[in-house]
């Protein structure tokens, strides 16, 4: 199939397809600094073998999860082989918005608001949004912000915190049946021509922190223990 480079990114390529959709190529390369592994950095940091074919499988299987559960989003085909995914065109909210639900205190959570609630503490799937921008640390924003900044409708925010915490839900319970505990995630949401919301990026081990008896499970394990 013809395609074309549209977009060379630090984890996946973005290849435009001859139907009007788009292929993601999964990498290798990962995020982190000093050669060593970190999802929250902001720059390659090193290449590991195969880290491309685990993030996509995983991918794969909630997407095809979250479709059969009526949830949209944008995911078409995979083809495991060629670590691609082919996807609808979507647009992303302004300049890029991530989507952070989460079940429990921790990271920056418990950094901002330690002094009402303990870490680990349970939180009822609580939805925060942040703007994608390195140089600010991905500054919080509000849904009224978001309204009043013309980055999307009230309509647009209540469809993403629904369907947040529904994936989350899903993510949560599959992992709780290998004893596994999900804490936080982070999605990627977009909008089809006619501005209906849907989930869009991936959704691998890189994304998520993940406990299991109380312990911090790395995302390359985590990835070994959700295919054992």
């Amino acid at each position: 199939m013809e395609k074309n480079l549209v977009y060379t990114g630090k984890t996946k390529n973005v290849y435009a397809l001859p139907n009007g959709n788009y292929l993601l190529k999964f990498k290798d390369d990962c995020t982190g600094k000093d050669g060593v592994f970190d999802p929250g950095e902001n720059s390659v940091g090193l290449t590991i073998e195969g880290v491309g074919d685990v993030n996509l499988r995983m991918s794969v299987y909630f997407f095809e999860k979250i479709n059969a559960a009526g949830i949209k989003t944008h995911y078409v085909s995979a083809d495991l082989k060629e670590t691609t995914m082919e996807v609808l065109p979507a647009k992303v909210f302004g300049k890029g918005l991530e989507v952070i639900c989460r079940n429990r205190a921790v990271g920056s959570f418990i950094r901002r608001y330690g002094e009402y609630i303990e870490a680990g503490a349970e939180l009822p799937s609580y939805v925060e949004t942040t703007f994608k921008n390195d140089e600010k640390g991905d500054p919080l924003v509000t849904r009224d912000g978001l309204i009043v900044l013309g980055v999307m409708t009230g309509e647009q925010y209540d469809a993403i915190k629904e369907m947040t915490q529904k994936i989350t839900k899903i993510v949560a319970d599959d992992l709780a049946e290998k004893g596994l505990v999900l804490y936080d995630i982070k999605f990627e949401f977009g909008y089809d021509k006619d501005g209906s919301v849907m989930l869009i990026d991936e959704i691998a081990s890189g994304n998520m922190r993940v406990y299991k008896d109380g312990e911090y499970i790395d995302p390359m394990t985590l990835s070994k223990l959700f295919f054992a």
